[in-house]
């Protein structure tokens, strides 16, 4: 999930038991020197993350029904982002405040999730700044 701040900076928190194989080691292996510098929070489950969150929960999802270019991001959101395969549980998305999707022209199923990320952090940081 990405957490974005006030300052619009943004932090990662990974919510265990997560769809991949998540290590400091592995993640300085692909981010080069930019792991040093990233603001990453662990949560053992998802009631610990539940429990420390403060701000809308935001989740992209092919489900969804509302367009990110026709969301107002606020300085405080997090958005969440489910595995590429599956997505979220139904219970994590009904706790949820809203559900934006990534229109895909042409009839494309889904993008990467890496790739929403970036699309959806970018238009969140546009909206803020």
């Amino acid at each position: 999930m990405i957490r974005l701040a006030a300052c619009f900076g943004a932090g990662i928190d990974v919510i265990e038991p997560c769809g991949f194989p998540f290590s400091v080691k592995a993640l300085r292996r692909s981010a080069m020197d930019y792991a040093d510098i990233a603001d990453i929070t662990r949560h053992a489950s998802w009631e610990d993350f539940q429990a420390t969150r403060t701000g809308r929960l935001i989740l992209m999802s092919t489900k969804a029904a509302t367009p990110l270019w026709d969301f107002r991001f606020q300085a405080g959101d997090t958005i969440m982002l489910g595995r590429e395969s599956a997505g979220v549980p139904d219970d994590v998305a009904m706790a949820c405040d809203t559900r934006l999707l990534i229109p895909m022209p042409g009839g494309g199923r889904s993008l990467n999730v890496a790739v929403s990320a970036g699309i959806a952090l970018g238009e969140a940081t546009r909206q803020l700044h």
